[in-house]
């Protein structure tokens, strides 16, 4: 039995979780709401304030979906309640962001700032001018958008410039000694 896969998921007050016979999962709650279509395989039922997973048969792609199938569940109901965020850091002279309306405006070292659109369902903050904050319901299209916005510049090995998360560890190198 998998050990996420057999954990049920506790439905909050204020959320209510559909699930349609073709496996059409919509999770509603206070930040909003989520609809995603699962594995037809996998049997999703809603019982008194939880959602409870199962799979048909212990076969080797069952048992990867049934934990991915309760995780993505979990998840939905967690985006429409507390909803979640991605924290970057700009570090660099000059590196720097801000928001103007829905738009996030960076200055990374290049002869144009970097300007990136709100997508539905996610805002940016910029606590300060090198910090910058991605929310919203859905964890996939956070992580997804922070990624895009990291890659404009990654952080280099050597003195560490570029767009790093928070608790992203950056592993140094040593530069080039002279000969002797």
């Amino acid at each position: 039995m998998s050990r996420i896969g057999k954990l049920p998921v506790e439905i909050p007050n204020g959320v209510t979780v559909t699930v349609t016979p073709d496996n059409v999962v919509t999770v509603k709650g206070p930040k909003g709401q989520l609809t995603k279509a699962m594995h037809k395989d996998i049997t999703i039922a809603v019982n008194n304030n939880e959602v409870v997973v199962t799979r048909p048969s212990d076969d080797k792609n069952h048992r990867a979906l049934h934990g991915l199938t309760r995780a993505l569940v979990h998840n939905m109901v967690n985006g429409v309640t507390a909803g979640f965020e991605k924290n970057l850091e700009l570090i660099g002279v000059g590196y720097r962001a801000q928001v103007q309306g829905k738009k996030l405006v960076m200055n990374l070292g290049y002869s144009h700032p970097v300007e990136i659109n709100a997508v539905e369902g996610i805002t940016f903050e910029t606590p300060a001018p090198n910090k910058v904050v991605v929310k919203g319901i859905d964890k996939e299209l956070v992580g997804q958008i922070a990624a895009n916005i990291r890659t404009w510049r990654k952080p280099e090995p050597y003195k560490g410039k570029g767009i790093k998360y928070d608790n992203e560890v950056i592993r140094r190198k040593e530069g080039k000694t002279g000969k002797k």
